[in-house]
């Protein structure tokens, strides 16, 4: 008896799993997802889009599947927001400092000097201070899923090594359309100014621009060490991507649609940092071999240049809200403790 209550049981169990499974199936549809990424396909951020790519077609059956448009194709990360607000694109990953002019809290990701480790970068944007900016998207028109690695930002140049805080005086250097990276460059003596990034090299090679401040691998994979002669390692910000989805679009999912893209954007996240903490120490060795001449900046002149942003660092204070603000110090302090 009590085996023929076992099988009953069992058998009951597996059919409401294959239900189950079967409801989730249908609640998949068939459906053609454009990304947009800035980057080549060879870099860090389009091997990453592809471990991505093929979680999002494992994970819905094949039914889901991913077009990755990269090299800046669909436009500038600027361009690409509007368009997911718009909902005349689906998904992109880009930079968090463009988007401070849409969502004021995220500049809180470019103070200088905000992190010391990646590991600290991990905690607090995986955590609940990191969800709590990106859930701010939501009320612009965008959904973010995860966080990416861009890295550590260091400056080139074609003009001198910059050894100390006075090397900067009269570089022109561009910057992210942001008004932090404005701001903090402006107090330290360079002459900002301000371009997508599918325009930077361009503006390297014909001069129009003196130096530009990225990670290792983002100076390797887009060649700039073709037309800089300097790379200064300043690790001034550490420089976070986020996946962002167009609400317009993710509002008409189901539910069991939402769950495959973000469960396939933290798997994505996860190979994404390893992968680009991997590169950055090739990359770094890479240039120096391709004839880029590499200095270090001290600790006594990062202390100097994070002295004089503090006013800067006070306007993002202002800006983000002083609550964010204090909780992510808080937050910091006890992980340094």
């Amino acid at each position: 008896m009590k085996m023929l209550r076992r099988t009953v049981l069992a058998t009951l169990s597996a059919a409401t799993l294959v239900a189950s499974m079967g409801a989730i199936a249908q609640d998949i549809k068939p459906r053609l997802i454009r990304f947009g990424y800035g980057l080549n396909e060879q870099s860090n951020q389009g091997r990453a889009v592809k471990v991505f790519a093929d979680e999002v077609e494992k994970l819905s059956g094949g039914k889901m599947k991913i077009r990755a448009v990269g090299a800046a194709a669909l436009g500038p990360d600027t361009q690409m927001q509007q368009a997911l607000i718009g909902g005349a694109q689906e998904m992109m990953v880009g930079s968090t400092a463009t988007l401070v002019g849409i969502t004021k809290e995220m500049a809180l990701w470019d103070t200088p000097f905000l992190f010391n480790s990646a590991k600290e970068a991990d905690a607090v944007l995986d955590g609940p201070i990191g969800q709590k900016v990106m859930d701010k998207l939501q009320e612009k028109g965008l959904v973010g899923l995860v966080y990416w690695e861009n890295g550590f930002r260091n400056l080139t140049n074609s003009q001198r090594p910059v050894a100390k805080m006075e090397d900067l005086n009269g570089i022109k250097l561009r910057v992210m359309q942001n008004p932090v990276y404005l701001d903090a460059f402006k107090t330290l003596g360079a002459n900002a100014i301000p371009l997508p990034f599918s325009e930077l090299f361009s503006a390297l090679e014909t001069k129009t621009v003196d130096g530009q401040e990225n990670p290792y691998n983002t100076i390797l994979s887009s060649k700039f060490y073709e037309v800089q002669k300097y790379l200064s390692v300043t690790n001034h910000v550490y420089s976070p991507w986020i996946v962002l989805v167009s609400k317009k679009w993710w509002d008409q999912l189901s539910k069991a649609e939402q769950k495959v893209l973000l469960d396939a954007a933290k798997v994505s996240r996860e190979f994404e940092r390893k992968d680009t903490r991997a590169e950055a120490g090739r990359a770094l060795t890479d240039l120096k071999g391709k004839g880029m001449q590499i200095n270090e900046l001290s600790p006594a002149e990062s202390a100097r240049m994070r002295d004089k942003l503090t006013k800067v660092n006070a306007l993002i204070a202002a800006n983000v809200g002083m609550d964010l603000w204090n909780e992510t110090k808080t937050s910091l302090d006890k992980m340094r403790k």
